[in-house]
This record gives C-alpha cells, structure tokens and sequence, in this order.
C-alpha cells in the first residue's frame, strides 16, 4: 500500500498543476498585478513556494541550514522576474528530483533539523512531507484570494476533487 505521504505529495503536485492550469487561463498582466497580500504578486507567491519546496528537499537530504540558505540564496536570484510559465517549469523539474527522493527512502525514519533560533528536531520524513503539502496548500489559497480580488476565479484544488478524479467511482 502506497505511503500517505506519497498519496499526500501526488496531491501537491496535482493541485500545484491545476493552480498553472488556471493561471494560464488569465491575462497574464495580473501574475505581476500588486496587492495586500502575503505576497504582493501571484509569481511572488509562486517563487515563495518553489524555494521552499526547494529548502525542504535539501533538508532532508541531509543539507546545513547554512547551505540550504546559500543554495536557496542563490535560486532565489535566478528565479526573481521569472513568468509563470518559467516557474512552472522550475516546479516540474523540482517535482521530479523530490519525488524521486522521497520514493527511495523511509519515510518512517527520521533525520535532524536544525535551526539557529529553533534549535535541532529530529522529524520523520513523513511529517516534512507532511509540511510542503500543508504549505503549498496555503499558499495556493493566497493565490486564489488573490485572483478572486482581480476578478477571476481561483482554482479549485480541494483534496476532495482530487480524490474524485484520481480515485475508482461505482
């Protein structure tokens, strides 16, 4: 039986795909149309959600906080001014390298995190996993809210749906 981290990360991923789905479905001037929000802009948001992504990745592959934070400090610079369709195709190869990760391990097993004013936990895998969905969850809510507030309809990324479409019906 497959793992409900796993089942919980091809949820992320299938949610993150409907979230570019419709952001293509919009003019494309409101990716960079500022607003009040956790994140002025829609790419802003979405830069804020690879990196972090991307943060826990290395993480758990056993990276420093130090390193984690030149490595993120740098993509951060190459991901700045990126479009949409540019940081959908980050997300997918990241997708790719995280869930291949995440396929060859226990996830079960647990490994240090340290934080500098947090101090060091030791985390299954599972509940880091756990972690990126319930984060890019968020954030994709921001990103709803915000193409609620420009007049467009937000994605419908619900677990609900998801279940609906990749489970057997009667």
């Amino acid at each position: 039986m497959k793992h409900d981290a796993l089942r919980n990360y091809d949820y992320h991923l299938w949610a993150n795909e409907r979230l570019f789905e419709r952001l293509q479905e919009v003019p494309k001037e409101i990716w960079e149309q500022e607003m009040p929000s956790v994140f002025p802009t829609i790419t802003k948001t979405l830069n804020h959600m690879l990196l972090i992504d991307y943060v826990w990745l290395l993480a758990m592959q056993g990276e420093s906080y130090e390193k984690v934070g030149k490595v993120v400090g740098k993509l951060s610079s190459e991901t700045a001014g990126k479009s949409v369709t540019e940081l959908r195709v980050m997300f997918n190869e990241l997708a790719g390298k995280f869930n291949d990760f995440i396929q060859q391990i226990d996830l079960e097993a647990t490994a240090p995190y340290a934080h500098p004013q947090m101090g060091t936990i030791h985390a299954r895998y599972c509940d880091i996993v756990q972690h990126v969905v319930n984060h890019g969850t968020y954030h994709r809510g921001n990103i709803s809210a915000m193409l609620r507030q420009l007049g467009h309809a937000g994605a419908s990324s619900d677990y609900i749906h998801y279940l609906f479409e990749v489970l057997p019906k009667e």
